[in-house]
């Protein structure tokens, strides 16, 4: 092998314009195929193989529902659940005419089916005293239908005045209510007014069943070839949303989640800063190199180097993969923070001939002669780690496997071919200094002289650390990865609590609804399980005594709800004359009233209104009533209600649940708790047993986790048998092969030992850092041992040793601004890497020395 690069690196030694042609020629190649066939994907569904069952499972729930899949989603709250409808209605609204941005959009709870049989979903004790409150009100409630207006409003609080006055009167029921009265006028004389809620006023809490917030649901056209595949369309939506009247006067607010949005961020907060960190990354980088080689002359070689295997490389993925998915696009940044070595190692022993005399060409030569099979064997090494995720299921590692293990190989060649050439054409200056760390020669003779001591401080380490592996723990959840700080994900904090919008569901495909019935039965008695849902259950049950309460209610109410049209003009004038009728009234009930009645304070109100300006009037009866019309007629709509079956759901609920097959879908909800510690991964497994074909959100996150520890299981497994054997190749001797696998595997310990002192786990986004301790372990431990092999006995003061230093802070610099990352997940593997890195150098430049003094002097 020595021979066979020899010659290689002659060959650039005597051709170096001839190297440097075919180099430019290959570049230039795959820069042009790179620009035209190379592409970045940003779905996430690219990310793990098709074959995997769990996968397969997805991709059936899509097929049947496609409606569930790439979702941006409005959440809506404000002042007024009345002001909160309308902006959704009118969010939906605009949203579907935007046929650049969406393909559709929808206001699910504004549905006609939940107006007419919305209160037939209330329970029996809550509905009952519901009704029994509305009748009360009758003399109220028909002053209102007869003039819904402020007049008719003030006209109905006379009533309740008379009523105190003619004998004893309960108000109790009716004290929430006042109150609200009496704050809104408050808002009214302070010139804050804003519009009364009258679904709060006559039904309560119980008028919205989906809680306090509004879902639109919308679902963009996306282009995976931008970085943030649903940017424009989100765009679109919050300018939609700011030119909502609400939105604009601050009364009701509209946040954006979702799968799309949460992807969009994240890739946004990934990029975040990324200028400026590679700018100053760069900048180190060239610090240490000419720390390192102190000349510009063999910076610019290295660095011309660097960027030609690049985008060899870059041609190289575009010839084998085409499309980039979201972690093999980090392959531009291994490659660079891993080749570098070979070029530093190759530059620092080019310095250390020419520092003996030798001219340029023979010191090429002769550094490939040292140091080339060890460059060689620590890029087959390097190369074997990667390429050990090819076969994995985890694609999105797979992929990245696959180029950045080709890619340690053409930087293998480029360092042994391209970088001879140019320092053949650049002419670096002679040496005159020492290369190697003179400094530390003397921590030689120290660390042979206590190599028992190192020796036993490690293998405790070693010991402390496999016995503490265990602890570590894996986040399989791909929501703490993501910045908790962009709207996306706050917005989706808020609505962990609410079973419409928690992200922690399972869905299950069966046959048909008679199946589906069967099947949730079963799945309610499952622990961990909060709701179990189906279209069954948007059927109202206990219909019979519920549709009779209704019945006796509305016949109750029948003439008074019926709309009236009192035929006399709204004005200031009038206004001020129900104000002064009703003013009076009040005042004859205050005495037997307390003085914090609410219709004591109402009474106040009204005195401070009677001298209100005429557009001031007029501006509070428009607050007072403005959506009083409104729900009067959603009352007596609501009234209304009739027998349903599963027949009568309208279409757009039924095919949430019934594929157009015939197929029907089963939603489970966990209970809150299930969220946390292993919970999720419990009711995962609880669920499949009664349905072992379930799918959705909480599988693909239980199973995607699976699926990465064991493809990353298999890998190391993979790398380290194929670094061994390209050890035992190379090296020919076990003990020698041995001599660098174990301070590999004593790093990778010291590692796990560092991450549990710092209180740090591995998750979906930092595991990916394991692949490079392998490769940039074993290079820095090839050195080492193999100029052992070479008869060199002081490691820590030799060119290599210098080499290695550099090449580290290198490789850290280029990693370690990840640590800086906008994104908890890119965050963490740059933490990662770190602690990686550390552990290598400490193996490296203690534990190895020490370990080869206890050899002694290698056999021949």
């Amino acid at each position: 092998m020595r021979a066979w690069l020899t010659w290689f690196v002659c060959f650039s030694v005597r051709r170096p314009g001839l190297v440097l042609l075919i180099w430019t020629v290959l570049v230039a190649g795959s820069a042009v195929l790179a620009s035209q066939r190379l592409g970045v994907t940003t779905d996430t569904d690219k990310l793990f193989s098709p074959s995997l069952a769990w996968k397969q499972q997805s991709h059936a729930m899509s097929a049947a529902f496609p409606q569930f899949d790439d979702l941006i989603v409005a959440v809506i709250d404000g002042n007024t659940p009345e002001q909160v409808q309308e902006t959704a209605v009118a969010l939906a609204r605009d949203a579907a005419l935007d046929h650049t941005h969406f393909t559709s959009a929808s206001d699910p709870d504004s549905s006609p089916y939940y107006a007419r049989e919305g209160m037939l979903f209330l329970p029996a004790a809550t509905l009952e005293p519901l009704l029994d409150r509305i009748v009360d009100a009758q003399p109220f409630l028909g002053q209102l239908a007869a003039d819904p207006t402020a007049r008719g409003l003030f006209g109905a609080i006379g009533l309740i005045a008379v009523g105190v006055q003619q004998g004893p009167v309960d108000l109790s029921a009716d004290t929430g209510s006042l109150e609200a009265f009496h704050e809104a006028l408050q808002t009214e004389i302070n010139g804050h007014g804003q519009p009364l809620s009258w679904q709060n006023l006559l039904i309560g809490a119980a008028g919205d069943l989906s809680g306090s917030y509004r879902f639109v649901l919308m679902h963009p056209k996306l282009n995976y070839g931008a970085l943030e595949p649903g940017g424009k369309a989100t765009a679109a939506l919050r300018a939609i949303a700011r030119s909502l009247p609400d939105v604009k006067a601050g009364a009701v607010r509209v946040r954006i989640t979702g799968d799309v949005p949460l992807s969009d961020e994240e890739f946004a907060s990934v990029a975040q800063g990324m200028e400026w960190g590679l700018l100053g990354s760069l900048l180190l980088v060239v610090l240490w190199l000419t720390l390192a080689v102190r000349s510009v002359r063999i910076i610019v070689p290295i660095l011309i180097t660097l960027v030609s295997g690049l985008l060899l490389t870059t041609g190289f993925a575009a010839a084998a993969v085409g499309t980039l998915n979201l972690i093999s696009v980090a392959f531009a940044v291994l490659f660079v923070g891993i080749a570098v070595d070979f070029a530093i190692q190759f530059s620092v022993r080019f310095r250390e001939s020419k520092h003996e005399g030798y001219n340029d060409g023979d010191s090429v030569v002769e550094t490939a002669q040292r140091s080339g099979v060890q460059i060689m064997v620590a890029a087959a090494a390097t190369s074997a780690g990667f390429l050990a995720f090819v076969p994995t299921n985890f694609s999105g590692v797979a992929q990245l496997g696959l180029i950045a293990g080709v890619g340690m190989l053409i930087a293998f060649a480029a360092t042994l071919s391209l970088l001879p050439a140019l320092l053949m054409k650049t002419k670096p200056p002679a040496e005159g200094a020492e290369i190697g760390f003179s400094w530390a020669r003397p921590w030689d003779a120290r660390i042979e002289g206590a190599r028992g001591a190192v020796l036993g401080l490690f293998l405790g380490l070693a010991m402390t650390g496999l016995m503490a592996a265990p602890r570590i723990t894996f986040d399989s959840d791909p929501l703490h990865t993501k910045n908790p700080n962009t709207e996306a994900m706050q917005t989706l904090a808020d609505m962990m609590q609410n079973p419409v919008a928690d992200p922690y569901t399972i869905d299950v495909l069966v046959h048909d609804q008679k199946q589906a019935e069967a099947t949730a039965a079963r799945l309610r008695q499952v622990p961990y399980v909060q709701t179990v849902l189906t279209e069954a259950s948007f059927v109202p049950t206990d219909q019979t005594p519920k549709l009779a309460l209704l019945g006796d209610t509305s016949s109750i109410l029948a003439a008074t709800l019926s709309p009236g049209n009192s035929g006399i003009p709204l004005t200031p004038a009038a206004l001020r004359l129900a104000i002064t009728s009703a003013l009076k009234q009040l005042q004859k009930a205050a005495l037997k009233l307390p003085l914090d009645s609410p219709l004591t304070l109402i009474a106040g109100d009204l005195k401070q209104l009677q001298n209100a300006s005429d557009q001031r009037l007029m501006t509070m009866n428009s607050d007072l009533t403005r959506f009083l019309p409104t729900e009067l007629d959603a009352l007596r709509l609501a009234l209304s209600a009739v027998p349903v079956t599963a027949a009568d759901l309208p279409p757009e609920i039924k095919r949430d649940w019934e594929a157009p097959n015939g197929e029907a879908r089963i939603q489970v909800v966990p209970v809150p708790g299930a969220r946390e510690g292993n919970g999720l991964r419990e009711f995962v497994a609880a669920v499949r047993q009664v349905a072992p074909n379930a799918g959705g959100s909480a599988v693909t996150i239980v199973a995607s986790a699976d699926t990465i520890i064991a493809s990353f299981r298999q890998a190391a497994i993979s790398a380290i048998i194929a670094i061994a054997l390209i050890l035992l190749a190379t090296l020919r001797r076990v003990t020698d092969a041995s001599l660098v696998m174990a301070p590999l595997l004593l790093s990778s310990v010291l590692t796990v030992l560092m991450m549990l002192m710092l209180g740090r786990g591995l998750n979906f986004a930092n595991i990916i850092a394991l692949p490079l301790l392998l490769g940039v372990g074993v290079s820095f431990n090839i050195y080492f041992v193999m100029n052992w092999r070479a008869g060199l006995i002081l490691p820590l003061g030799s060119p290599t040793a210098r080499a290695v230093m550099f090449s580290a802070l290198t490789t850290g610099t280029s990693f370690g601004s990840l640590a800086l990352s906008h994104h908890p997940g890119t965050a963490s593997m740059g933490v990662l890497l770190l602690l990686s890195l550390a552990s290598t150098l400490i193996a490296t430049l203690w534990f190895v020395p020490a370990l080869l003094a206890a050899v002694g002097k290698p056999g021949k």
